[in-house]
Formats: C-alpha cells, structure tokens, sequence
C-alpha cells in the first residue's frame, strides 16, 4: 500500500477531571460543561451499556439535544497495563479521518469521550445471517485497506503484544488471582510459553499481509443500523497494524460469544467460504484492484484465517488471566480463559496440519 499523504487534525483536548467509576455523575458533569456547555445539568440522563468487559460506558443525554449523545468511557482498572492508550486515540483520529468512525472529544485522566454511533450493538443471533455478515465482511475489508501514514511499512503488533501479555502473566505468578475459579485447571506458563513459541515458528511459514486491523471484532463492537443497512466497528483499544489473517480468525472465534462460550456457534466453512469471498472482492475493489475473486484466493484465506485464530485464542485467554487479577466488572475471567485454552488445543492439530493450496 501507499502511504496516505492526508494530515490528521491535532488530538483533541485533556481535560483535568476523573470520574469515579463507583460514582460517575459528578465527573461527568465536569467533563459535559466542557463538552457541551449548552445543556443544562439538572437535565443531563445518564445511561450505563453493560456489554462490556474491560471499561464502563455511559451515554449522556438531555432532552432537547435532537438525538445528541456523548459517550463517556470509564477505563477499567489497570487495563493501561496492556492497553496503549495513546495508540487507541491515534486510532480513533485515523479511522473517523476516513470516514470509518465516530469523532474523539476528549481524553480525561482515566477515559475518553467520543460520539455515539446510531444503531444498536449487533445480536449474536445475526451473525449467521448473510445479509448481515456480509456486510461485516465489507467493512473490515474498507477498514483493512486504510494506508499507512507514515511512509514506511507497517509492523504487525501480534507478537510485541503477545509477549507483553505474557510477561505480565508471568508476574502474577505469586499473586493470588482476585476471583475464585479454575486456577488449576488453566495450564502452566511454561506451557502457554511453550505454545506461543510453536505459534511463532508454524506462522512463520504462513504469509499474511500486515493491514489496519481492529483486533477485537466482537458482536457488541459492531454497531447496526437496520434503517441505513449498515454496520461500523466502535472500541479501538486494541486497533492497530497487524496480521490481515489475524482480525478475521479473531472475529471468527468471537462467534462463540463471551459471556457463555460456545463453539458449537463457530461458523460453518460454507459461511467462512462465503464471508471470505466478499471481503475479497471489497478489499481489492478498495485498494484499486479488479474485485475478481478466484476459489483459490478464498482457500488460501481460509486455511491462513484458521492458522492465525489459534493466536487469538491465547491472546485472549492471557488477557482474561489479568483481568481476572484486577478487574473491577462482574465476569468470570478464569472461565474465559480456560474455555480459550481448551478450545485452542482441540483445534491446534487440525488447523496445523492445514496445508495452504497451490495453483493447479
């Protein structure tokens, strides 16, 4: 790709207030008088989304303001350990310069405001719809196609990322977790070291272009608008360059869902096969290419998607063994993180001995 040769605007204002997530409305008043000067506080509404795991959320209304909603994100605590905030913003600067996400306020000293997307956080039910995962398909494919900024190529944050998170497993070692549940059950870290390192050396032989990824394409950061038939992706903590092959497998697993897992969910490979082909023809109609797309270009996607989904799944599973330490929300992180393990053994034999296909 080119490096795109546009400027970003200037990051936008820090604000010099924190919000007590135990007792956010007096914070987040601080926060609106700046933001919205023009709304009256005694008629500001509050509104918590629970859908997530890792921060809270709160959108801010008031009547009057003609659908004008301000969403306030609550950081969860410690998440900076494994969040790079800075990169998060750049995201959202980058991604809503293209036209591909909502408008950054502000940053505050334990969150950020930003814009509401219209819609509603896509249901697990309309995964398996074609109507809907097709447009999922086309998005990423538009997100993925965004150029460099920097003139120089992009490194993919996979492994970087990846040792981070171990490393700080590594230390929790003679902590106890903060929640009960099954620590024994959950495998040595010399075994999840063990298994990154095999990770590394088998993908090593498998190409796949480094793109604009999201990195964390569950349902509730997929935002529908029935009435515009649309999708867009919200929440970039994780956003960055990384494995093309990597944001999709990730997307893939999260069919399973989070709060109950259940792979039997998993989609189908006549989905996969028809999901692929979509993002195919988006992608290179996107980067300026003939969107012809052959059944060989769709193979070769899918074995390398199934390779780097079990990366994903340790990811994961070690970002759950942190939050299961520090985290503030009501989740059964260690269960999380066991049903990701299991799952990534149960499939590391199959997708590893996948062999990717050749021209005829």
């Amino acid at each position: 790709m080119e490096a795109s040769g546009e400027t970003l605007p200037p990051m936008p204002p820090h604000l010099d207030v924190a919000v007590n997530e135990d007792d956010p409305r007096s914070g987040v008043l601080a926060l609106l008088r700046k933001l919205r000067p023009q709304w009256n506080p005694a008629h500001i509404r509050l509104k918590s989304f629970t859908e997530g795991i890792t921060n809270q959320l709160l959108g801010c209304t008031v009547d009057g303001a003609q659908g004008d909603m301000v969403l306030v994100r609550v950081y969860g605590k410690r998440t900076e350990l494994f969040v790079d905030r800075q990169k998060e913003m750049e995201m959202f600067q980058v991604l809503h310069a293209q036209g591909r996400g909502p408008q950054l306020y502000c940053s505050f000293h334990n969150g950020i405001c930003y814009q509401f997307v219209s819609g509603a956080a896509l249901d697990d039910s309309l995964l398996t719809q074609p109507s809907i995962y097709r447009l999922i398909a086309a998005e990423m494919a538009r997100i993925h196609s965004i150029p460099p900024r920097n003139g120089s190529a992009a490194q993919p944050v996979l492994w970087r990322r990846l040792s981070d998170l171990l490393l700080l497993v590594q230390a929790l070692q003679s902590e106890p977790p903060a929640q009960n549940g099954p620590v024994s059950e959950v495998p040595s870290i010399h075994v999840i070291v063990s298994e990154v390192e095999s990770l590394k050396q088998h993908l090593s032989e498998v190409p796949s272009p480094t793109v604009l990824c999201h990195n964390d394409l569950l349902t509730k950061n997929i935002i529908y608008n029935q009435a515009q038939g649309t999708v867009r992706f919200i929440d970039y903590e994780y956003a960055d360059y990384n494995y093309q092959a990597y944001d999709i497998g990730n997307h893939f697993n999260e069919y399973a869902g989070v709060t109950n897992v259940d792979y039997s969910l998993y989609p189908s490979t006549e989905l996969q096969g028809d999901w692929l082909r979509v993002y195919l023809e988006t992608y290179k109609q996107s980067v300026g290419l003939q969107p012809d797309v052959s059944d060989l270009e769709v193979q070769h996607l899918y074995v390398t998607v199934c390779k780097f989904s079990l990366v994903s799944h340790i990811s994961w599973a070690l970002w759950a063994l942190l939050q299961a330490r520090y985290s503030t929300i009501h989740f059964d992180f260690l269960r999380y993180a066991l049903a990701r393990f299991n799952y990534y053994f149960k499939k590391k034999g199959e997708f590893f001995a996948m062999k990717l296909p050749t021209a005829p």
